[in-house]
């Protein structure tokens, strides 16, 4: 049994974390149903988004809150869930007549998980925007990128996903084991600023004391640090390099060839020098070459692979890091059970037959 086993959540299906969100929850054992707007309910509201993958181990539902009679089985399905999750621009479920008063009126203990990019309040909040406006005024896009160029956006991975999606899913827990106690739900705001801001709390702690600097591709973890950044190869391919630790580090110089003395780890001034240094030493030999020179030491060092050949590495097929049809990432973290069968294409329930099966 997973751990989220008879949990009952409804997803209004939209674009981005909502979508991720509703795969994690039914990942981790939730049953999830995800609503969608039917044909007959004209211009969408809902983004039928995501496809094999996003939409993976849960029931659609199609839906057209225009009917009297869909917004009413709606409501029925409310009453009987632990929780719903929604992305839309504040304002949206409410204008739907399904809003947190109405539904906690439906169900006391309903959790009502809001994920928007700049939350439920504040000047912004009716604005519109995408991943890279909301890390861009959250701090965390500043550090992203080389220092003589503009920010680069880490893919939609920090806002939409790390800052959106996965503090979702955090309140939803949080607030479904406190309905447990209590017996009354909460609503859970999740701002994409809120949550990438949170992520860099340790880069604040780093500046509050003078270990940071605003300047992007100058400390320890932005690519500044000679060890601690990627490297191109002979073949075109790139290595990472992770070598914190004194020890690790030593590993590293060790297996470049180098001594300390040659290469001081932590003389900030000579930091671009040996950098400089170990790009022309990497550059010598194919990146397969360094992985398999550098594999068993602590030097830290791994081949940087597309997402097929990560499909294909060892230590990935061996772990299931990978599965179904599409090839796609398995359910994490892992509970002691099996992966489920990533690739089974989701039904698609009418909503008399959901009613009926959560009545």
């Amino acid at each position: 049994m997973k751990p989220l086993s008879g949990l009952r959540i409804i997803e209004f299906d939209g674009l981005g974390p909502v979508t991720f969100a509703g795969m994690v929850l039914a990942d981790m054992g939730a049953e999830v149903l995800r609503l969608s707007r039917s044909a007959a309910a004209g211009t969408p509201v809902f983004a039928d988004v995501g496809g094999e993958v996003l939409h993976r181990g849960r029931a659609a539902v199609e839906v057209n809150l225009k009917d009297p009679a869909d917004h009413a089985s709606v409501l029925e399905l409310i009453g009987t869930a632990d929780a719903l999750i929604e992305g839309f621009r504040p304002g949206v479920m409410e204008r739907l007549r399904l809003g947190p008063d109405v539904c906690a009126a439906r169900n006391a203990r309903l959790v009502f998980g809001r994920v928007t990019g700049w939350g439920q309040t504040g000047p912004m909040a009716d604005q519109v925007g995408h991943d890279i406006n909301y890390i861009a005024l959250s701090g965390a896009l500043h550090a992203l990128g080389e220092p003589d160029r503009p920010p680069r956006a880490p893919l939609n991975m920090v806002g939409d996903y790390g800052g959106g999606a996965m503090m979702l899913v955090t309140g939803v827990l949080a607030g479904l084991l406190e309905a447990k106690r209590t017996g009354t739900g909460r609503v859970v705001d999740a701002a994409m600023t809120d949550g990438s801001a949170l992520l860099m709390s340790l880069f604040s702690a780093f500046s509050a004391r003078g270990l940071w600097k605003e300047a992007r591709g100058t400390n320890l973890l932005d690519g500044g640090a000679p060890f601690y950044r990627c490297y191109a190869c002979r073949d075109g391919g790139h290595v990472a390099v992770g070598a914190l630790e004194p020890r690790f580090y030593a590993a590293l110089i060790s297996g470049l060839g180098l001594t300390a003395e040659e290469a001081p780890q932590f003389d900030m001034a000579n930091w671009p020098t040996l950098h400089a240094r170990f790009e022309a030493l990497f550059a010598t030999c194919d990146r397969d070459d360094w992985a398999a020179h550098f594999d068993g030491t602590e030097a830290c060092v791994t081949p940087v692979l597309s997402m097929s050949e990560a499909a294909q590495y060892p230590h990935n097929q061996t772990r299931g890091t990978y599965a179904g049809h599409p090839l796609q990432p398995a359910p994490a973290p892992r509970f002691g059970i099996d992966a489920p069968d990533v690739g089974r294409q989701p039904p698609t329930l009418s909503l008399d037959d959901a009613v009926r099966a959560w009545s």
